[in-house]
């Protein structure tokens, strides 16, 4: 009896998951089939650069007469731009060689509204989710690289006065081909709490000593933070190969100062794995690149089935924080020099290589590492009140061969 009672309850919720599903799939079929009255759909590449209606193909009598544009030294591109009120669907992006200078290099900006600021500044890799200019296979909920050589992003970008995107080469290396198609919509309804779309890039090389690598600095207004693409170049010189992502991540929302609301336990924990982090692509966490022997990793979080709202200001951060293996830490204190390391804690205590050849206890320790980030978010705004990107140099630093 207790058996056939068993069988009956795992049919039934056998069947309401099944329920759940085909509702969810005629959801989502009735968003496909219900086409909105008056919204226009364009779509902007060098073959109509300004997305006219009847204006594509009239180069070379339509037979790929302009498919792509060289790029020079210093040169900017208008990819796209539009009146009125609309939502930016999907962007593509390729070009023949993807090197440090230019995945670094050129630089993404996107104008809401007829601001002269943008709302978007990060270079072409970073922005892409594609960190430390290593463009790799992956994909996730809105970033893709389907063979290593392409860039996706299909986060919607909402604007009720107009929109512009433009990039620029500011490396010193000609972009022979750079194709692009940024699709869009015109005269879409916007809800009264609809925001604008941000992103910010930066990088620390190296990081400051028990000061967290700031995903975001503070912005202020209400907003969605949606996640982060993050790249490290671990300080092996000085740390030799030991884990460097001992850090957690710690949001600061709405009025947070010493302590956040939001405190994760690790760098990994923080993209949904454990124990150390390799290769792996998912929908909303990942970790397309990592080398284990030039301790180079690239990694996301995507918040989107766990959205982080914040409703005055918002700053998110990470720590930098290692863990050691004794005995390998004691032969790369002997060969490099670098005796002493901090110890997790008020910053007063070291660990030393004389006290671990005595046997005193392992701990955490601080690190200082080669951090960059592209943080996205949605805020009520078309501006912020973040810095400018860093100039070229910096941010190839470190990157190019014997430099």
């Amino acid at each position: 009896m207790r058996l056939l009672h068993r069988s009956v309850l795992s049919c039934l919720v056998l069947l309401l998951t099944l329920l759940v599903c085909a509702a969810s799939n005629v959801a989502e079929t009735d968003t496909l089939f219900n086409v909105p009255t008056g919204v226009q759909t364009r779509w902007a590449s060098m073959e109509n650069p300004d997305a006219k209606r009847g204006g594509g193909g009239l180069v070379g009598f339509g037979r790929k007469g302009s498919a792509c544009k060289p790029m020079e030294a210093g040169e900017s591109l208008v990819m796209a731009h539009g009146d009125g009120t609309g939502i930016v669907r999907r962007m593509w992006v390729t070009i023949p060689d993807r090197i440090p200078e230019l995945m670094r290099g050129m630089v993404i900006r996107m104008y809401w509204d007829g601001e002269g600021k943008p709302a978007v500044e990060a270079p072409l890799g970073d922005f892409f989710c594609q960190p430390l200019a290593k463009p790799v296979v992956f994909e996730n909920a809105w970033f893709d690289n389907p063979e290593g050589r392409s860039f996706n992003c299909r986060i919607p970008m909402p604007f009720r006065k107009g929109f512009k995107i433009i990039v620029t080469n500011e490396s010193p290396r000609k972009c022979e081909m750079f194709f692009y198609d940024v699709e869009y919509t015109l005269s879409d309804k916007l809800e009264a709490n609809t925001c604008y779309f941000h992103a910010h890039y930066r990088r620390e090389n190296p990081t400051t000593l028990r000061r967290d690598f700031e995903i975001l600095p503070q912005v202020k207004g209400r907003g969605r933070f949606l996640g982060c693409s993050l790249g490290v170049i671990a300080d092996t010189e000085k740390y030799g190969k030991s884990w460097w992502g001992e850090g957690e991540v710690k949001m600061y929302i709405d009025g947070d100062t010493d302590h956040p609301t939001v405190s994760g336990t690790g760098t990994e924990d923080y993209i949904a794995t454990g124990w150390g982090q390799g290769q792996y692509s998912h929908l909303w966490h990942g970790c397309p690149f990592a080398d284990g022997e030039g301790y180079r990793y690239c990694f996301y979080r995507l918040h989107g089935p766990d959205p982080v709202y914040f409703a005055k200001d918002i700053r998110v951060t990470i720590q930098q924080i290692g863990c050691p293996d004794r005995n390998a830490l004691i032969q790369h204190m002997k060969k490099s020099g670098h005796t002493s390391l901090v110890r997790i804690g008020d910053g007063t205590q070291k660990m030393t290589l004389e006290g671990l050849e005595k046997g005193e206890p392992l701990s955490t320790f601080e690190r200082e590492d080669d951090w960059c980030a592209t943080a996205y978010f949605y805020m009520d705004k078309p501006v912020d009140e973040l810095p400018s990107i860093e100039p070229y140099a910096a941010r190839v630093k470190g990157l190019l061969p014997g430099k």
